[in-house]
């Protein structure tokens, strides 16, 4: 398999926004021009040659060597192909992707897969804070597409996240799910405190919960047929990364009973 590999040159002491440097992008362009791409933010700009050394050729597979918490944007707008990240990355991984793959071997920061509506995202440590979350000027989160977080996540993930599933192999921090419309966040490690501000829909799945805000209802222990399905769907699709399954029989919790109270919180029946 055919692809490039950017390595990059020394600790980047600014922001390098790689937003729209994907697999297919780069195929389409001379090779004499990639190496001119402006990955920088302040007026001088800063060419992609100059931040990173690059070797191979263009195909199907890119791959990032030696990224760090100052890289943003790092599969932004991708819709075919793969990307492979060693190392930690920055803010907004995932940004607005539509398909291919994306695999971090390290730690990401804020707003991963925000707008995304297709695609995996498979992020081997942690993540910041609204994991699937929305920017101000979106109308929505996360719009589609499968993340996996195998470490711990921080507060307000899913946060207007209307599509698409988060897992978490880790715990979830503060406010998750708030004001969800819809999707699935699953944390194997439990969900954090006061999850679903204002959560119209959606979904909400974990072995515990730290607490509760006061206008979610506890609706009883139930047996979910969809819960079992989604399990089944998961492990064809992920294998090893898709969640442990839960119980047959689930303790639900409804709200937030302060919007329309169509949102779950799905805890292991006692």
């Amino acid at each position: 398999m055919s692809g490039l590999t950017l390595r990059l040159r020394a600790p980047a002491t600014e922001r390098i926004n790689l937003d729209g440097i994907t697999p297919a992008k780069l195929a389409a362009l001379p090779s004499h021009e990639i190496g001119r791409i402006n990955v920088g933010i302040d007026k001088g700009g800063l060419a992609l040659g100059d931040a990173f050394e690059i070797s191979g050729s263009p195909g199907e597979t890119l791959t990032i060597e030696g990224s760090g918490p100052n890289v943003d944007f790092v599969g932004g707008g991708l819709d075919s192909g793969s990307i492979h990240v060693v190392g930690d990355v920055g803010s907004y991984v995932g940004r607005k992707m539509s398909g291919g793959k994306l695999e971090i071997r390290g730690n990401a920061g804020n707003f991963l897969a925000s707008g995304s509506t297709g695609g995996f995202i498979h992020v081997s440590g942690n993540a910041g804070d609204n994991v699937g979350g929305f920017i101000p000027g979106d109308r929505f989160g996360m719009l589609g597409g499968t993340a996996v977080i195998g470490g711990n996540i921080g507060a307000r993930s899913g946060e207007k996240m209307r599509r698409g599933t988060i897992i978490v192999k880790g715990k979830t921090g503060e406010g998750a799910g708030t004001r969800m419309i819809g999707g699935t966040i699953w944390a194997e490690g439990g969900i954090g405190p006061l999850p679903g501000f204002m959560m119209r829909r959606g979904t909400l799945i974990g072995p515990s919960v730290e607490s509760l805000l006061p206008t979610f209802v506890d609706c009883g222990k139930h047996d979910l047929v969809i819960v079992r399905v989604m399990s089944r769907y998961l492990k064809g699709a992920l294998g090893d990364l898709a969640p442990k399954p839960m119980p047959l029989f689930v303790r639900k919790i409804g709200g937030d009973m302060a919007n329309i109270g169509r949102g779950e919180i799905l805890l292991p029946a006692g």
